[in-house]
Parts: C-alpha cells; structure tokens; sequence
C-alpha cells in the first residue's frame, strides 16, 4: 500500500551505531522509506540493529548494501565518511541523493564534490544531535524530534535533491537550518567542540583518588567527556583551524581568570563571571523561547 509520506523506496544507512540506528528508527516510525537497510563493519551491530528494529537488512559488504538505494546515509565518524565518499567516488553507479551525518562540513563537502560522479546528488547535513552513549541497543527513535539540522549545500548542490533533503529533515522533526560548510565549521567550533575538548581536558585534569568525592555539577560538566574518542579524534583533526581559534580564546579567558586569581582582582574576576553567567542566562531564554 502506498503510503504518502514515503519519500525514498529504499535507504541504505553506513554505519549502524547510535545515530544511524536512531535515524533507522526514526525514518521507519514516520514511514518515509519502503524498506531501511544497513551497512557495518561487524556482523554483531548489524543484527543487533535488526533486533531493535531500526533496519530491515544488514550488510557487512558496502557495495552489496547500497545495491537500488535512492538513499544513502553516511552515518560514520568524519574519517570514515570521507574514506566512503572515495568508494562511492569509483563506483560511478546509478544516481541517487547521498547525505551525511558529519560533526564537520567543510572536509566532507569538498571532498564529495570533487571525487563524486555527476550523477551521485550529495547534500550535506548534521543533525545536532547526540549521545555519549553508543551502539543500535541505546537507539532512540525520537532523537531527531525538536532538534536542528543544518544543511551545507553549496551552488554545485542540485536543487532537488536539496528540497528532498530538507523535506526529509524536517519530516523526522527537525527545525532545517542552511549554512555554508565553513560557516558551520566557524560555529560548531565554538558551540560543540570546545565544549567537548574542555569536558575531556577537565577529566584528565582531575586526580584519580578524588572521583570518589565528585559532585553532581562535575558529572553534568563532563558528562560529555563519556564520548567516543576516536569520534572527538576525527573531528579535532578535521576542523583543526576553527578549534585552534576557539581553544586560544578559551585558553585567553582561563589566562585572565588565573591572573586576577594571584593579584586578588575581585573586580576583574566578577565581571568574567558575570558576563558569562549573562551569556548562559540568555541561552536558557532562547530555547525556553524556542
């Protein structure tokens, strides 16, 4: 039976972890593809994906995966989908629209465009999303629900795999948003991965004997720190500029709070204090508001 709101007969998902099993559960509840498949690396994900529901087939085989998908998700670190943009790159099959689930844009976007044959349509996304959780067994349907999406298509982006995109984005749930790749980038410098870096420096920082006595506002600060390594690896490396520029601002402020610290500058250590307390109340405002 047809049903209206299917969008694509066949998507093929590379990369059965969390996000690529929350996507599958999620394109299944809302009935925008006939049939989900995914592409592993280990035969154990795949069938633990098929167990929760979120894909109709596995395949440990890329090729034989992406066989008569109008479809195909990259839902792989950074490292992994530029790798896979090659493969796809000497495939030269026949034409459907691929997107991405990468942390950064730029790289990624370059590279489709350079190494993908014309009839290959790739739009990128990111939903901002996430979990430090892993695996298809914590996949959630509803984590594209109420979320952002940013989309980088470029002047090279065909325009109907472009509207198609967006309609699927925003029929999971998410609020669309179009940004060129490096604007992106500029941004989730500052709004994802510093943070990510700061959570990870902060547990490092801490001495083992005294994670016993750790507080509750230490495990909210860092419960990011829980992330995939080699996820955060990928993704410092592949947005190295923007980081650098974000981690020397921080590293500055950090230098200001130390030296008002040994000068007793209360008036100096107040007033960063305060403008950041401000920042954060206006945070809570905007998503209250949103």
């Amino acid at each position: 039976m047809f049903n209206r709101r299917e969008l694509f007969r066949r998507v093929a998902i590379v990369g059965v972890g969390f996000m690529g099993s929350s996507l599958g559960l999620a394109i299944k509840k809302k009935g925008l593809a006939r049939q989900v498949v995914g592409i592993g690396h280990q035969e154990a994900s795949i069938k633990e994906a098929q167990a929760v529901g979120a894909i109709d087939e596995g395949y440990v085989d890329f090729n034989k995966g992406i066989i008569g998908a109008d479809l195909i998700v990259l839902a792989a670190p950074v490292n992994a989908i530029l790798d896979l943009i090659e493969t796809l790159g000497k495939e030269h099959r026949r034409g459907c629209i691929i997107t991405d689930l990468g942390s950064t844009k730029a790289a990624i976007v370059e590279r489709a465009e350079k190494v993908l044959h014309h009839s290959l349509l790739f739009v990128g996304s990111h939903p901002l999303v996430g979990s430090e959780k892993k695996g298809p067994g914590n996949a959630n349907a509803q984590l594209y629900e109420g979320a952002t999406c940013v989309m980088t298509p470029t002047d090279k982006t065909n325009r109907l795999a472009k509207e198609k995109i967006k309609q699927f984005w925003s029929q999971l749930g998410t609020s669309v948003k179009f940004m060129a790749p490096q604007e992106h980038d500029d941004v989730l410098a500052y709004i994802s991965h510093m943070p990510h870096l700061a959570a990870f420096a902060l547990m490092k920082a801490i001495p083992d004997n005294y994670l016993d006595h750790a507080t509750q506002g230490l495990k909210d600060t860092t419960r990011i720190a829980a992330s995939d390594p080699q996820v955060w690896r990928d993704i410092a490396l592949s947005n190295h500029k923007p980081i650098l520029k974000a981690l020397d601002e921080a590293v500055k402020i950090l230098a200001s709070m130390r030296k008002a610290i040994v000068g007793r500058d209360t008036e100096t250590l107040t007033e960063i204090f305060k403008q950041a307390k401000a920042k954060r109340e206006r945070l809570d405002k905007s998503h209250a508001n949103g």
